[in-house]
């Protein structure tokens, strides 16, 4: 939604009341109070002035002085580098302002970026049951600490080993016997179905007795279903290519040769 106009300045005064009040509510870079004074009065000159006395009397400091303070409190609230430097370009300060901002700050309180990464992880989570691999990288790295920064804080953590992946949380929840009568359904044959199972984390220990059980109750039919496939395809099974080419073909499907074999067979009759 648009912000209505301000009432105009008119007077210098009025543009050193509204740079006032705006810091008094919080700290700004000079290019922020620049913008809020910018609305306040097209006056180049008054607002020149103006932030030439803030900066002098210390009202408004410096881009770098800003950066410097920014970096301290951040770091103290276990901010990374890389949302310091999102946040304060975002606020106008220069790359190099913040480079060497983070560089000081780093030298004068002995900021170890590894240690601040792990103390980080260690206080917002005891363990990870409540989460996956997946999030916990992605409010980490939106706190501004890299991949190896992150890593080295997960490896410090007691509780690591709780810590699994978006896709493995989920195959805990998945019924074996419905994905494998699923992926059955889609035309696909047991080798297929086993891999594609376990490329999703799916825990297969019982895959062997569970298809044994579905096939005792005529739910799968690998045979069946390999005549099925067969016969989307115009293969002429007569030319020895064609043929060759068939059988490659349901068995990148996941069929066994026995039941390709048969396939085959009963087409040729």
């Amino acid at each position: 939604m648009q912000r209505p106009p301000l009432r105009q300045a008119k007077t210098i005064d009025n543009v050193f009341n509204s740079a006032f009040w705006h810091l008094s509510q919080q700290d700004f870079t000079i290019s922020e109070i620049r913008g809020k004074l910018e609305r306040k009065t097209e006056n180049q000159e008054w607002i020149e002035t103006v932030l030439a006395k803030l900066i002098e009397d210390g009202y408004l400091k410096c881009d770098y002085d800003f950066a410097v303070r920014y970096c301290e409190l951040a770091f103290s609230h276990e901010i990374g580098t890389g949302a310091i430097k999102r946040k304060l370009q975002q606020r106008g300060v220069s790359v190099t302002d913040i480079d060497t901002a983070i560089e000081q700050v780093k030298d004068e309180q002995n900021v170890d970026l590894y240690a601040l990464a792990t103390s980080r992880l260690l206080s917002r989570f005891d363990n990870f049951y409540a989460t996956n691999r997946e999030k916990v990288y992605a409010q980490m790295t939106s706190k501004g600490f890299s991949r190896q920064e992150i890593d080295h804080a997960l490896a410090q953590h007691p509780e690591r080993e709780t810590l699994r992946s978006k896709l493995a949380v989920k195959a805990d929840k998945v019924d074996l016997t419905t994905e494998i009568i699923k992926l059955f359904n889609k035309g696909k044959g047991e080798t297929l179905i086993l891999q594609e199972l376990k490329k999703r984390l799916i825990d297969v220990s019982e895959f062997e007795d569970t298809v044994y059980q579905l096939s005792l109750t005529g739910e799968l039919d690998f045979y069946q279903s390999c005549k099925n496939e067969l016969a989307k395809k115009r293969y002429d099974l007569s030319d020895y290519k064609d043929k060759s080419k068939a059988f490659a073909y349901l068995s990148r499907k996941g069929f066994g040769s026995d039941e390709i074999k048969e396939a085959l067979k009963l087409e040729d009759e």
